[in-house]
Order: C-alpha cells, then sequence, then structure tokens
C-alpha cells in the first residue's frame, strides 16, 4: 500500500510563487506515475501535471511555462513549483500515486491566489 500527503500550499498574491511537496511512503518502490490534481470551489477535479519516475513531465495546457513538476526517488517526494500565480489556480491541490493498478490520493492542500 502507497500512502502521499501534501503540504505547501498556502495564501499568495497574484504573479507569486509557491512550491508543493507531496510525500510518499509504504511500498513506493512500486509506484508508477504520480500527479497533481487541482478542485477549485464548485468545479469539478482536474489535471494539473504528472511524471513517471524523474522524467517525462506531463502539463495541463493551464499551466503549461509556469509549472513544474519534478521527483526526488530519494526522498520519496514529489514537488510543483507553481510560478506566475494567478487568481484562477486558486484550488485544493491533491498529489496522486499510481501503483500496481492502483491508486492513492492525499487530503489536499489549500492555494489561494490574491488579486
Amino acid at each position: 500500500q502507497v500512502r502521499v500527503a501534501e503540504s505547501g500550499g498556502g495564501l499568495v498574491q497574484a504573479g507569486g510563487s509557491l512550491r508543493l511537496s507531496c510525500k510518499a511512503s509504504g511500498s513506493t518502490f512500486a509506484i508508477d506515475r504520480m500527479g497533481w490534481y487541482r478542485q477549485a470551489p464548485g468545479k469539478q477535479r482536474e489535471f494539473v501535471a504528472s511524471i513517471v519516475g524523474i522524467d517525462s513531465p506531463i502539463y495541463a495546457k493551464s499551466v503549461a511555462g509556469r509549472f513544474i513538476i519534478s521527483r526526488d526517488n530519494v526522498k520519496n517526494t514529489m514537488y510543483l513549483q507553481m510560478n506566475s500565480l494567478q487568481p484562477e489556480d486558486t484550488a485544493v491541490y491533491y498529489c496522486k500515486a499510481d501503483y500496481r493498478g492502483a491508486d492513492s490520493w492525499g487530503q489536499g492542500t489549500q492555494v489561494t491566489v490574491s488579486t
């Protein structure tokens, strides 16, 4: 079993930056893809970015060029560096780990971007 937990959310002004972290525990050797998703109030959860291993990142069009996903397999941690944040990036950000045909979601971390 794999468990993940997010951290690093907070309040930031438009144009600012934040870095989210997702720490994995348990059977981390079995993890394939890890990703970030977000859910804004009144909206469905949406894909943000994902990565397999430490390479091959994929980004949603809305964040490409502003967000950077990375992964440190030694620390079993995935990161999301978010730059040039805009109010429309306000959401709860969730970490997801795929392993052995199953997945594990974190509890989420709130990111709020003020004008």
